[in-house]
């Protein structure tokens, strides 16, 4: 099913097409966490990384609660666009010799699927709210808020030290 195919036609089948794409997201994240841990040499990076593997189990629970909640199947769909961002993660930590460099690489790419978290999770919330499923918002919301942290924490690593470790 397409994004924009004739079996969404309503702002319900939106929102659970939606939350097909991100349950398969979380799912495809909890697999290249891990990966992207092992490659890290700066130990706050390193952390960081399994720290939010954690989050994002929980963040997988928490989706099939709001699939529950909403009286939806628990399911996934295939996400062309965070397998791209794992696939370019994965290139591009192949092509880096200089471990200060692969950090900076390594923070790019978490923040490239953490981007893509935050505008699916907002989406979500919005239109949750927007079906009267403010129950199903919050729950979403909570995931949205470790994501802006993540994305944040990730910021302060590579500007802090990661980045100028890389230029040098």
């Amino acid at each position: 099913m397409g994004l924009f195919t004739k079996d969404i036609k309503t702002m319900n089948d939106l929102f659970v097409h939606q939350l097909q794409d991100i349950y398969y997201a979380e799912q495809q994240l909890t697999k290249a966490l891990p990966k992207m841990a092992d490659k890290a040499t700066d130990p706050q990076l390193k952390q960081g990384f399994l720290t939010h593997l954690e989050e994002t189990r929980e963040h997988v629970k928490r989706l099939e609660e709001v699939f529950k909640m909403h009286g939806a199947q628990v399911k996934a769909v295939d996400c062309p666009a965070i397998d791209g961002i794992i696939e370019e993660a994965d290139e591009t930590a192949g092509e880096v010799a200089d471990k200060a460099v692969l950090d900076a690489a390594l923070i790019n790419a978490a923040q490239a699927a953490e981007h893509y978290e935050i505008v699916r999770y907002g989406s979500l919330i919005a239109w949750a709210k927007q079906l009267g499923r403010n129950d199903c918002a919050s729950m979403l919301a909570k995931t949205l808020e470790e994501e802006k942290a993540t994305d944040k924490k990730l910021t302060t690593i590579a500007e802090s030290k990661v980045n100028l470790r890389a230029a040098s």
